[in-house]
């Protein structure tokens, strides 16, 4: 699947769903968070495990809406470090890239699902925020399948059905599920293998190289200095995933699941009032013009949550005394 969120990244869309971390029992999970079903968070770790030690490659179909487009996918594990390569097989036959990424390094939302660590510590961590179930699951891609659902406890996130691998753990297809359990978006694998890729590749029309950041590192502003802006509400459960820098045009956040993006620009003359909205599956763009302090600027909130916490996030920032 990250290869999948990767290619999102670089389209301007989401990240798809952020991966789990470390391996829950079943006893453990019952005693400290009873509200949270342990077979289906203990699947969803396997899941997270089975990234980091599986190679496979095959053809998935992403839709959204009545768009669906199809994409080869490759993941492989050598000597701790990760490849992961995705193919656009229509459109502009675009190519997405990720080369020995090191397995060890742990990413913000790697850190809020770690529900093993947490459930021993007495911790619920994402259970507060969702409910999760574990059901009998289909055939997908030739691979018998289980189901988590994942239920969102407020109305400011979405939810997501999982069909994961009986064997191996790994994410078969995924749903967004919206108000009225509509489904928003959804990708899954057409076909499938665990073999090595032994496939040789043509020459991309289009290639992107997945970016990796070091969270530890603030971003740098550009385009000179800017208004120094912070975010004065947040969906709970939602945390930074890098260092905050109150000069920055962009801000990320994630409960672990969702992803969402807040872009600042600043615009020359006064702005009129009014806002934007376009969605496209499980993603929202919002973008509406305000002043902050003497500055015009426009912002726009883009990621995987409902209309009305994007709006509730625009609708809180301002702009900082001192630090932020």
């Amino acid at each position: 699947m990250s290869v999948i969120a990767c290619y999102r990244r670089s389209r301007g869309g989401l990240v798809g769903l952020a991966v789990l971390g470390l391996l829950l029992a079943t006893r453990v999970a019952a005693a400290p968070c009873p509200t949270a079903d342990a077979e289906a968070l203990a699947w969803l770790d396997k899941m997270s495990h089975s990234l980091q030690q599986v190679n496979y490659h095959g053809v998935v179909t992403f839709q959204q809406g009545e768009e669906m487009q199809a994409m080869e996918v490759s993941h492989s594990v050598v000597n701790g470090l990760a490849t992961e390569r995705l193919t656009e097989l229509t459109g502009q036959g675009a190519e997405v890239v990720r080369v020995n990424h090191p397995l060890e390094c742990i990413h913000p939302g790697h850190k809020l699902l770690q529900l093993g660590a947490q459930l021993q510590n007495g911790q619920c961590g994402i259970a507060h925020y969702y409910r999760f179930s574990l059901v009998e699951g289909e055939l997908v891609a030739g691979r018998q399948a289980v189901q988590v659902r994942i239920e969102p406890r407020d109305m400011y996130r979405y939810g997501y059905v999982m069909e994961l691998d009986r064997e191996t753990g790994l994410l078969l297809k995924s749903q967004t599920v919206g108000r009225g359990d509509k489904v928003l978006e959804k990708f899954q694998f057409a076909s499938l293998s665990y073999a090595p890729e032994t496939a040789s590749k043509g020459e991309a029309q289009l290639v992107h190289k997945a970016l990796h950041p070091n969270p530890a590192e603030p971003e740098l502003s550009a385009g000179g200095a800017g208004p120094v802006w912070k975010v004065n509400w947040l969906p709970q459960g939602f945390t930074p995933t890098d260092q905050q820098n109150g000069g920055s045009q962009r801000r990320t956040y994630t409960d672990g699941l969702a992803v969402f993006s807040v872009f600042l620009e600043l615009l020359s003359g006064e702005i009129r009032p009014g806002e934007g909205v376009v969605r496209r599956g499980g993603t929202t763009s919002y973008t509406r013009g305000m002043q902050l302090g003497d500055s015009s600027v426009l912002v726009t909130v883009i990621g995987e949550v409902p209309l009305n916490t994007a709006r509730m996030v625009a609708d809180s920032i301002g702009g900082c005394a001192g630090p932020c």
